[in-house]
């Protein structure tokens, strides 16, 4: 079912809606709304209010294109090319990974640290490990007005992307973007390291949801054989890097507390507290030395 060029905004919305269910899009409701909305320049409210709205020629093919993307399988997000996180609109770009709702858990369990840190000391450093678009340290930085943050990744394009976040958000004057190989170009000591690294095992790969073996940046995925390679790393840096009674945040796959932690007291840290997701899973991780 092809847009209709000069199709209104309300049979735009039914006939997106239609396709994608036609095409198995488990979210064909939303995912629809999101790209008429943007690709339009409108509204919910417009849609409520002005079904009977004319949509041009130029606005109904971008729609058909990215329609088109979607029943693909191409996640909504990666077309639109933003997604929330943490009420931040973060760009994403094809070298960073998609940040998700489950991330923000450690954000949330950051936050009431690094307040208590800049109550004492009037100030907060911190590093962000494989930062991608940016997503923790800019929602750290965000809502922490004294703190600054180094996002540290080996690629390109994710440190272009997450300086352009920063700047869009105007948090670049507080926020660094530096290229290194986990801790091998940082020098110096930050309060908070935080990491969402990949820790999904190498032959698990084939197996995840297209949309996310597809379009996610297999760097970003692959935590190594058995998806424990970037935590055995973090845990060997990290004490070197981080001040006097500072935390290491790290984000888990939902069955690797056991062994995580057993990485982390390996290499003279204590489990501080275990949080979960909003699913119940554990997620977030928080170290202390010991």
């Amino acid at each position: 079912m092809m847009a209709d060029a000069s199709a209104t905004l309300g049979t735009l919305l039914r006939s997106a809606r239609h396709r994608l269910a036609e095409s198995g899009i488990a979210d064909a409701a939303l995912d629809s709304r999101l790209l008429v909305e943007h690709f339009t320049g409108t509204t919910r409210s417009d849609a409520i209010a002005r079904p009977g709205m004319a949509v041009d020629a130029g606005a109904a093919a971008a729609v058909e294109s990215a329609l088109e993307r979607r029943c693909r399988g191409e996640p909504v997000h990666r077309i639109l090319g933003f997604r929330e996180f943490y009420g931040l609109r973060l760009s994403l770009s094809p070298e960073t990974l998609e940040p998700r709702p489950d991330t923000e858990v450690l954000v949330d369990a950051v936050l009431p640290f690094m307040r208590a840190v800049v109550a004492r000391e009037g100030e907060c450093r911190v590093l962000d490990l494989g930062t991608g678009t940016g997503a923790i340290a800019l929602a750290l930085l965000a809502n922490v007005p004294e703190a600054t943050a180094t996002g540290v990744d080996i690629s390109d394009g994710a440190l272009a992307t997450a300086t352009r976040n920063a700047e869009n958000l105007g948090l670049s004057a507080r926020f660094t973007a530096k290229k290194s190989d986990w801790f091998a170009q940082i020098s110096g000591r930050y309060r908070v390291i935080a990491a969402n690294p990949p820790y999904i095992g190498s032959h698990e790969i084939a197996a995840l949801q297209n949309e996310v073996r597809l379009f996610d940046p297999l760097r970003a995925l692959d935590g190594g054989e058995d998806g424990l390679g970037p935590y055995r790393i973090i845990a060997a840096g990290a004490a070197s890097r981080l001040e006097a009674g500072g935390l290491v945040a790290v984000e888990i796959g939902s069955t690797q507390r056991p062994d995580v932690t057993a990485i982390f007291e390996g290499e003279g840290f204590r489990l501080e507290r275990t949080v979960a997701d909003l699913a119940g899973n554990d997620r977030v991780l928080l170290f202390a030395t010991a």
